[in-house]
């Protein structure tokens, strides 16, 4: 008997012996479903009424997903509609500004998420995404010419810095990290003219030359990324000072750019939208059953994937209804779904093909369930947890576009404080582990909702900040507690 590693990993046991071999071969041409008794698990169908077992059974061993997010979230809208005497909270207007809040924050969870499953932290997250608003916003302001708004001195060490993070990034073989910070240290010498395009991809490049720095002090290097992120976090609001000045603001005069976050899709483009996702969700669910059924694979009975399908069809139908409606009926029409609502659902889609459906994300998933056995497997560990950094920096660049387009300035105090802790609270909240390897991107959207609930729902209330952050703490906390819990009962139970 021998042993090898397949692509994923995994240790596979092969017979020597060539007839046994090639037996075992012809088997498996002739019957593709036996292929899957070489993995060792269990292949049997399932009937519903096996499946709700089995995930009730998950629920007692610890594995509680977003359950508790998704119940608080729920409890929230009930307890706020009633105690809001005067209906603003579950009026359209009110929820169609509840989801252009809170997507800015969200976003940079989503890209948090990412590093969590690794068990790593990014506290330098939130002025990583100031610091790329600041230069975005220099960069409109000055119509491309950094140098002169910034001064020799400071536009050297920028451009030094995207330099190094391009060498730095190609040492622990992150290309696409090392291509990008290359081609923002060329935008900013050529001195390329401010559009709505040039200056949004500016700040996302400078998001990943941020992460390239930081995803080679701690996986390189070896540095504890709470240290490293700790003194990123202060260093960062250092930069954005001096790019604009203490009390200063610059104004994202820039309609496109103030749409972002502040404007919607026709009516017309909201019900497409909504047939593209309806199609492509079910499509998608529908071709995954398929494929596991053909290959002999364990699959969830069809009763229940097209009951899944039908209630995400039904629920998005019911939300893009009321999203086209007239928000401010006698004023100015306010009609469709907002810009950031698909800019939230393509970054979930692509997050979650990269973590559900590539190596890449069965890698990540690996290191973050142990380091040492990844390892050990032929993963390589440090470009993993490079590239983890360089992703969640990009989504924090991203996010730092929405929520400076909600407000249309940018100032000293971007991305610090509140914007950080939100972010971090939403991806903990939603059901991501903070002890690694487990989490999804989604995981970060349901977090940012319910912070994003929390704090508009008390702010009707007209209650103080001071209560406001008691909440949102309290919240935190307790999702962290559900996190152990959940963790130390997986653990009693051998899941």
């Amino acid at each position: 008997m021998t042993t090898h590693h397949d692509d994923r990993g995994a240790d596979t046991v092969t017979d020597p012996t060539p007839a046994a071999g090639t037996e075992q071969s012809a088997a498996r041409r002739a019957n593709p479903g036996n292929r899957a008794a070489d993995f060792g698990i269990d292949t049997t169908a399932r009937t519903t009424r096996e499946a709700i077992g089995s995930y009730l059974r998950g629920l007692r061993g610890g594995d509680l997903g977003s359950l508790p997010a998704l119940l608080g979230l729920a409890a929230l809208f009930v307890l706020f509609t009633l105690l809001d005497s005067g209906g603003t909270f579950p009026s359209l207007l009110n929820l169609a500004n509840l989801l252009q809040q809170g997507a800015g924050p969200t976003i940079i969870a989503m890209g948090l998420v990412f590093v969590l499953l690794t068990g790593e932290i990014d506290l330098a997250a939130g002025t990583a995404s100031g610091l790329a608003a600041a230069l975005m916003a220099v960069h409109l302001m000055s119509d491309g010419n950094v140098l002169g708004a910034t001064g020799t001195v400071v536009f050297v060490l920028l451009v030094a810095a995207m330099l190094a993070a391009a060498v730095l990034a190609a040492l622990v073989r992150v290309w696409a990290g090392s291509v990008i910070s290359l081609l923002t240290a060329v935008l900013l010498v050529v001195g390329v003219p401010a559009t709505a395009f040039t200056v949004m991809g500016l700040a996302v490049g400078v998001g990943v030359v941020i992460g390239c720095l930081t995803g080679f002090l701690v996986a390189r290097i070896g540095m504890p990324s709470f240290v490293v992120t700790l003194a990123l976090f202060i260093t960062w609001q250092g930069v954005i000072l001096q790019l604009i000045g203490d009390g200063g603001t610059i104004a994202l005069r820039d309609p496109l750019i103030n749409a972002v976050a502040n404007g919607n899709l026709s009516v017309a483009a909201s019900w497409a939208l909504f047939g593209v996702v309806a199609v492509g969700y079910a499509a998608v669910q529908l071709v995954r059953l398929r494929a596991r059924l053909r290959s002999g694979l364990v699959a969830p009975p069809t009763g229940l994937v097209l009951i899944k399908i039908g209630a995400v069809v039904v629920l998005g139908g019911l939300v893009t209804l009321a999203l086209v409606q007239d928000r401010s009926p006698g004023v100015i029409a306010i009609a469709g779904v907002p810009y950031v609502v698909p800019v939230v659902l393509v970054l979930l889609v692509l997050g979650t093909w990269v973590l559900d459906r590539t190596r890449f994300g069965r890698h990540v998933y690996a290191v973050g369930g142990n380091r040492e056995a990844a390892r050990r497997a032929g993963i390589d560990v440090a470009r993993i947890r490079a590239s983890v950094f360089v992703i969640s920096t990009a989504f924090a660049a991203v996010g730092a576009i929405v929520y400076s387009s909600k407000i249309g300035s940018v100032n000293p105090a971007a991305g610090g404080g509140n914007t950080l802790l939100f972010a971090v609270g939403a991806a903990v909240i939603g059901g991501t582990s903070l002890f690694g390897g487990r989490g999804r991107v989604s995981n970060a959207v349901i977090g940012g909702t319910v912070l994003a609930t929390v704090q508009n729902g008390l702010g009707l209330l007209k209650q103080p900040a001071a209560v406001v952050f008691v909440v949102t703490g309290l919240v935190l906390l307790l999702a962290a507690g559900v996190d152990v819990a959940s963790r130390r009962r997986a653990a009693a139970t051998g899941r």
